[in-house]
């Protein structure tokens, strides 16, 4: 295992196509619920504890070695809202491209055979990361770690807060990114004898709807 492989994915400059989604840091903002560094503070802990706790336990299920398939099948039952699972499906085709570039295995290869028009996000990132010869809390981290980044880079635009501001934010929120990344591949670990339901479900109804309704938007800033 190269534990430097795992800087190069969480990097925001990995080329998946992050960098053009806010994880609803835009709505949250036109909606008032962002407005400052604390109010997007209480929004990433928000997030990271729903979406970021589903996505660290598929990511960490698939660098365990679970079969993709299934996995992005659990992925889609818990994705209730259409916007998001094509968000969710264009994110991981777009990582599915960036790594099999720079980790190339097989499969990699047979998830995008089985999935054309790409698979859940964090499953594909999962999938990185085993190919990368990372282990599935490696995975957890990044996926988590993503799921905070990007609605506090976002943030910085939409609002024009202070860059500096927006890192303290995640500093802040260390501790829960590593309590969230321990419970995600804890989940993963009893998926062998338990099966997929011991995998998070965690739920975030405010980020469906502003999901949905944002996708209707016809003028915004960033594609989700």
């Amino acid at each position: 295992m190269s534990r430097a492989a795992l800087l190069v994915l969480a990097d925001g400059r990995f080329p998946a196509g992050g960098h053009a989604h806010s994880g609803g840091a835009e709505p949250a903002v036109t909606a008032g619920r962002i407005k400052d560094a604390a109010t997007l503070e209480t929004f990433c802990r928000g997030r990271l504890h729903t979406a970021g706790l589903v996505a660290a336990g598929l990511a960490a299920a698939a660098a365990a070695g679970c079969d993709p398939l299934l996995l992005d099948d659990a992925a889609d039952a818990r994705t209730p809202v259409p916007a998001l699972r094509q968000v969710a499906r264009r994110l991981g085709r777009q990582m599915m491209r960036a790594a099999r570039a720079t980790w190339p295995g097989p499969e990699l290869d047979a998830l995008a055979a089985a999935r054309p028009r790409g698979a859940h996000q964090p499953v594909v990132l999962g999938l990185a990361a085993r190919s990368a010869g990372l282990a599935p809390l490696d995975a957890a981290y990044a996926v988590a770690y993503e799921n905070i980044s990007g609605p506090a880079a976002a943030a910085v635009r939409l609002l024009s807060l202070d860059p500096f501001d927006a890192t303290a934010v995640l500093a802040h929120l260390a501790p829960d990114l590593e309590q969230v990344a321990e419970q995600g591949a804890e989940a993963a670990a009893r998926v062998a004898t338990e099966g997929l339901d011991a995998l998070p479900a965690a739920s975030a109804p405010l980020l469906d709807i502003s999901a949905e309704a944002h996708a209707a938007w016809p003028v915004r800033l960033f594609a989700s």
